[in-house]
């Protein structure tokens, strides 16, 4: 259920608003104190950024399509395999991003 607990003072909508605000005011005095990243920095973060997922989608394909092989599926375990590697994939470019 989404109600409120009556005896905050606060929604919790609020409380998630606020911690969003706040980081992203940190960021900005970050970013104006340190100034912005070079222009190779932010390329090599993109690049890194495409490996992270391509290399997890062509490991699952490769499995996926060794599964088939061997048990006769057709295509069922390298399409499920593909989709979990590149979900992988995403969630590490994800947490990646974050550090960044």
């Amino acid at each position: 259920m989404t109600a409120t607990d009556p005896h905050d003072k606060e929604p919790r909508g609020r409380d998630s608003f606020s911690r969003a605000v706040k980081t992203h005011r940190d960021r900005d005095r970050r970013a104006r104190h340190e100034g912005e990243r070079p222009l190779a920095r932010n390329l090599a973060l993109a690049g890194s950024l495409g490996w992270l997922i391509v290399l997890p989608a062509l490991a699952g394909a490769a499995l996926g399509r060794a599964l088939d092989h061997r048990f006769g599926g057709g295509v069922t375990f390298t399409a499920a395999s593909l989709a979990c590697g590149v979900a992988w994939g995403m969630y590490m470019a994800w947490q990646r991003m974050k550090e960044a």
